[in-house]
């Protein structure tokens, strides 16, 4: 595998792809195809709304996941943003600088060329940054196998991001490395946003039987089989304090710190978990080098200092977060790891 440490990373994102697949994922194969008139007639419908709001996606989560591998050189997301749908993700895609290629489509629910204008670009890329080391292509479709072919021919590390369910076999081979969105640190399982969406769906209508208040919505576990073991309890705790922490930040404006307060330390132990997940994805020790650890929390967040959270140093912050964070300190070595239970 290629450097991560000093890698630079350039990712390209087929957004209507992704979006429109974990709509589908959320909320059963081809529910796109139905509610697609309904959604661009009228999307604040509260139904439709309440669709598009359990089957949101985590652009943050995907963003970090290609931080991992190292520094983002560039980031593009290809779409129709005069859509409505994809305009509701100004907010994350703005805060996480993400540049914005506009596709208008040649007729009504006809595909954008999205894949056609991303190979293009990314090729071009390549040989215009010779320093690129990491290619991630955020997408679904065996239309970008070509890409990702021809990227390793190039020499560069192919990494790929797509949906469970709706990714080409063709493309999970045509990659160095491949991650399925709905498995990236923070990213709400499918089972929780589904029945959740279902359950504010179905209360208006029904009062009785499964659909009511006696039904499944008082026992969240009782078809949790494997949930009740110690792996997926620790699961869910990491499950929530990462929800925790994306709730937070989804709280700030774009372009503003969180300067202090309950909102800081949600956000910043978020920042910490996410960063130890995804660095010990690539390292089976589950130890890792502080300095390690801080690099990557500063690639997903610039404005995360230490000091400005009232700590001497590094360490210092994480000994403040132990319930958390296991810290080693072995000579000059720091060595941090997350938690078995939080693991």
């Amino acid at each position: 595998m290629a450097d991560t440490q000093n890698g630079r990373v350039a990712v390209y994102l087929d957004f209507d792809n992704i979006v429109l697949s974990w709509y589908d994922r959320v909320h059963g194969r081809n529910s796109f195809a139905r509610d697609r008139q309904r959604i661009a007639e009228n999307p604040s419908e509260p139904e439709i709304a309440e669709r598009l709001r359990a089957a949101v996606v985590d652009v943050g989560a995907i963003i970090d996941y290609a931080s991992s591998f190292g520094t983002l050189v560039l980031t593009r997301a290809y779409a129709d943003w005069s859509a409505p749908m994809n305009a509701e993700y100004r907010s994350q895609l703005v805060s996480r600088a993400v540049d914005l290629v506009q596709l208008f489509p040649a007729a009504a629910y006809a595909k954008n060329g999205a894949d056609i204008r991303l190979a293009v670009d990314a090729v071009e890329d390549m040989f215009r940054l010779d320093d690129l080391t990491h290619v991630v292509i955020v997408a679904g479709d065996s239309d970008y196998v070509p890409l990702a072919q021809r990227c390793k021919r190039l020499g560069r590390y192919v990494v790929g991001v797509g949906v469970a369910g709706s990714t080409a076999k063709a493309l999970t081979a045509a990659c160095d490395e491949f991650a399925s969105y709905d498995a990236l640190p923070g990213v709400e399982a499918v089972p929780r946003a589904a029945a959740r969406s279902a359950q504010r769906d179905e209360q208006p209508k029904r009062s009785r039987g499964r659909g009511g208040r006696g039904g499944a919505a008082e026992h969240p576990n009782a078809d949790a089989g494997a949930g009740d073991d110690a792996e997926g309890a620790a699961d869910q705790r990491l499950a929530d304090a990462l929800d925790a922490a994306q709730d937070a930040a989804n709280a700030v404006e774009p372009g503003d710190a969180i300067e202090s307060g309950e909102d800081a330390e949600i956000a910043v132990t978020g920042l910490l978990i996410r960063a130890l997940w995804l660095s010990q994805d690539k390292d089976d020790s589950g130890w890792l080098y502080s300095s390690a650890v801080k690099q990557q929390m500063r690639r997903m967040d610039p404005s995360f200092n230490e000091k400005a959270l009232g700590f001497r140093s590094f360490s210092d912050f994480l000994k403040s977060r132990s319930d958390v964070a296991e810290l080693e300190e072995t000579g000059h070595e720091r060595l941090v790891r997350l938690r078995d239970q939080s693991i």
